[in-house]
């Protein structure tokens, strides 16, 4: 038994290494087939429930007349979320991910089988509902995105600091309800500050419009940079 307990760990960490490490090599190939097809994607993370589906709906129908975009949802069972999105007419395509709590970059490569991502300027990619496995996962994006709302508390990422050192933009959500919440906005812009000082800070409500026009900014520039 003894023998056992010293033996385990290194053989956990053995094995978490080469999935990491397969895992990277097929970002890089997602990276270049994204980058050959001239398609800025967007990895979008957050807690169950922070609003990222509202957020891409509203995002679909604000754009559309402006960027080429699809969404590739990630779920650990349903395809309510991808029904909900498809309102927009906007190409989806559902990831089933059964007891896997992210999503991988081969998952994304064979999503992409179904898209034509030369017709695309966008494609984002919404994550499973998790703060702890998906930061570990490159999926080759282009912008990680990372969500917490108001109602999450202002701690979230002192909590959960992988995630949000590896954010390109931090987004503080469903901004209309900080008031009921007593949500301080200030407390929570240090916390990110402390983190991930590299993260751009946006606030915005999905339901209001609130915020959304600074919250586009980003997607836009690097769309309009590959333009």
């Amino acid at each position: 038994m003894s023998d056992t307990t010293e033996i385990l760990p290194h053989r956990v960490l053995h094995l978490q290494e080469r999935v990491l490490g397969r895992n990277q090599e097929q970002a890089e190939r997602n990276r270049r087939t994204f980058g050959a097809a001239g398609v800025t994607v967007v990895n979008v993370l957050s807690a169950p429930g922070s609003g990222k589906t509202a957020l891409l709906e509203r995002t679909l129908i604000d754009l559309k007349d402006e960027v080429r975009a699809a969404v590739i949802v990630g779920d650990l069972a349903t395809d309510n979320d991808a029904r909900r999105l498809a309102r927009s007419e906007a190409t989806i395509v559902q990831i089933t991910t059964g007891t896997i709590c992210h999503l991988e970059a081969s998952m994304i490569a064979r999503a992409c089988e179904d898209i034509d991502l030369t017709t695309l300027d966008l494609l984002f990619i919404e994550n499973v509902g998790n703060l702890v496995c998906p930061a570990s996962f490159d999926l080759g994006e282009s912008l990680r995105v990372v969500l917490t709302a108001v109602t999450e508390g202002e701690d979230k990422p002192l909590k959960y600091p992988t995630l949000f050192k590896t954010a390109d933009l931090a987004v503080v959500t469903k901004i209309e309800l900080a008031a009921a919440c007593g949500f301080e906005p200030k407390m929570l812009h240090d916390n990110i500050g402390k983190i991930a000082p590299q993260a751009a800070i946006v606030e915005l409500s999905a339901r209001t419009g609130q915020g959304l026009s600074a919250g586009y900014t980003r997607p836009r520039g690097l769309v309009h940079a590959r333009a």
